[in-house]
């Protein structure tokens, strides 16, 4: 098969992601390595290239010297596959028998004959003539070969074998080397290689990397990937300079008419908004009110929750006047309960392009940045990915929402992440003391697309959602963290609640 320009097609992986990274999938008639340490997943990536070669009706064989037939069925059927249509050869290399007749000697008769594994290897390639084929693994012929000189001749002799067979390879390597060899690096068209690290905390993370692909211009860089039932799904690291588009201006509004004037008529779309404050300030709040206009104006929204789970956000919505529930049940809202321990950054990542490009969200919650830099401490570049997702999103038109919660409730205040150079717009919280109450205080510390109030006001919530008051002019101290109102009690935003 040839592209328009003469090309051969790629032949697709059929694990999800990988195509994506390798521009279109393997080179055809050309062998690939995939190496990595046990357990990595290399069976599980190998088997889902020869089933989707089945369904494709092309004839695929799996030569094994390193697991049984019956093992990997038992992998299939944890993943509820049938291996139909796929030819497993097993292969017991003599010289690893336990039929001392089958054994070889130490001393080859000439170091130019290739060993009999090979050869029987060989010889079930040229039967079966596949178009798909897997040989697992290559770390049973380094140890038979006895010498990295033999090794690199028995495979280099497998590899011009496969070109004459016009078949697309793929050779798995458990990399039990003591020392990394390069030797396949070198005679492989590809290579993959696929890591597990164990954090202190959670679940293990898996990741790969594309080391060289001749000819093409593949995404390298690391990438992360779970092993589900099912199969192995890759998530590309998220470029947003491979994703443009263009998108018209427009402001999207919170619903309620002071909260809007504050910012300067709403949130521009295309912009990241920061709600930066303390714990029980009511940023999250502030953030699904944009939310809920948006859904009741027919608009689609992704919620991100860190720190709280989808029922109690659900429910202290509905306390506060805006029932999330019926934009659940419609679809036109997703929230994320997300379970840092055992979500990697790359999935997360790909679940907010999921909700963006499938679903069309135009509008996204991460609630909140400190629990997802909290939980997860030992991923490294964080920030930069969130740098990532966030010019995504706005390419993309998105109006994003970021909470920050600051340490401590009153005193000197900040936080362990900083964002703020990122943020197109920066809602800053408070709390103060008037009269005897605790209340919190609202204002705009910055906004790139437009002009916005320098004033600060009251902000008040109840059971009727938000309030916002007049400026409150006798106020100081507002950016230390600890503010002071000088002002008349009459200046101050009345309990509705009790008024009712």
């Amino acid at each position: 098969m040839q592209n328009p320009d003469g090309d051969a097609l790629p032949v697709p992986t059929g694990a999800t992601g990988l195509d994506y990274l390798l521009r279109g999938g393997y080179a055809r008639s050309r062998a690939h390595l995939i190496e990595g340490r046990p357990g990595s997943g290399k069976t599980t990536l190998a088997m889902q290239f020869l089933l989707d070669g089945a369904r494709r009706g092309e004839r695929c064989l799996y030569i094994t010297l390193s697991e049984s037939r019956r093992e990997l069925q038992n992998v299939a059927a944890r993943h509820g596959w049938s291996l139909d249509g796929i030819e497993i050869v097993e292969l017991v290399p003599p010289e690893l028998s336990l039929d001392p007749r089958q054994q070889q000697s130490l001393i080859h008769a000439s170091d130019l004959e290739l060993g009999e594994t090979v050869h029987l290897a060989m010889a079930e390639i040229e039967r079966a003539k596949p178009e798909r084929l897997v040989f697992d693994s290559l770390s049973e012929i380094r140890l038979l070969s006895q010498g990295s000189l033999r090794y690199r001749r028995q495979v280099h002799a497998l590899r011009s074998f496969l070109l004459i067979q016009n078949t697309t390879a793929v050779l798995l390597d458990d990399l039990t080397a003591e020392v990394d060899d390069l030797n396949l690096h070198s005679l492989s068209h590809a290579v993959i290689r696929m890591e597990h690290l164990a954090p202190l905390y959670g679940a293990e993370r898996r990741r790969l990397r594309v080391i060289k692909m001749r000819g093409t211009a593949f995404r390298g860089g690391f990438h992360d990937y779970v092993i589900r039932r099912g199969g192995l799904t890759i998530y590309p690291r998220l470029v947003a300079a491979d994703h443009p588009s263009t998108f018209p201006e427009a402001q999207v509004g919170s619903g309620n008419v002071a909260l809007d004037a504050l910012i300067g008529g709403g949130l521009d779309r295309g912009t990241s908004t920061m709600l930066i404050g303390p714990s029980g300030v009511g940023k999250s709040t502030v953030a699904a009110a944009y939310v809920t206009a948006a859904l009741e104006r027919g608009e689609r929204a992704l919620m991100l929750a860190f720190d709280e789970t989808t029922s109690v956000l659900m429910r202290r919505c509905r306390g506060l006047g805006m029932d999330l529930a019926p934009h659940v049940a419609s679809g036109r809202l997703r929230i994320e309960q997300i379970d840092p321990a055992e979500i990697s950054p790359g999935e997360m990542a790909a679940r907010v392009q999921d909700a963006v490009e499938r679903e069309d969200a135009g509008i996204v919650v991460i609630d909140s940045l400190t629990g997802y830099h909290n939980a997860m401490p030992e991923e490294r570049f964080l920030l930069l990915q969130m740098h990532e997702i966030l010019t995504y999103l706005n390419q993309q038109g998105v109006v994003t929402l970021l909470i920050l919660a600051q340490h401590g409730m009153v005193g000197p205040m900040k936080a362990a992440v900083d964002l703020t150079y990122l943020s197109d717009t920066i809602l800053l919280f408070r709390t103060f003391e008037a009269a005897g109450e605790l209340r919190r205080a609202i204002s705009v510390a910055k906004k790139r697309t437009g002009p916005h109030e320098s004033t600060i006001r009251e902000l008040r919530i109840d059971t009727r959602g938000i309030a916002v008051g007049e400026p409150l002019r006798r106020f100081r101290g507002i950016m230390t963290g600890v503010p002071t109102f000088d002002g008349e009690a009459d200046t101050l935003l009345p309990d509705r609640d009790a008024d009712a």
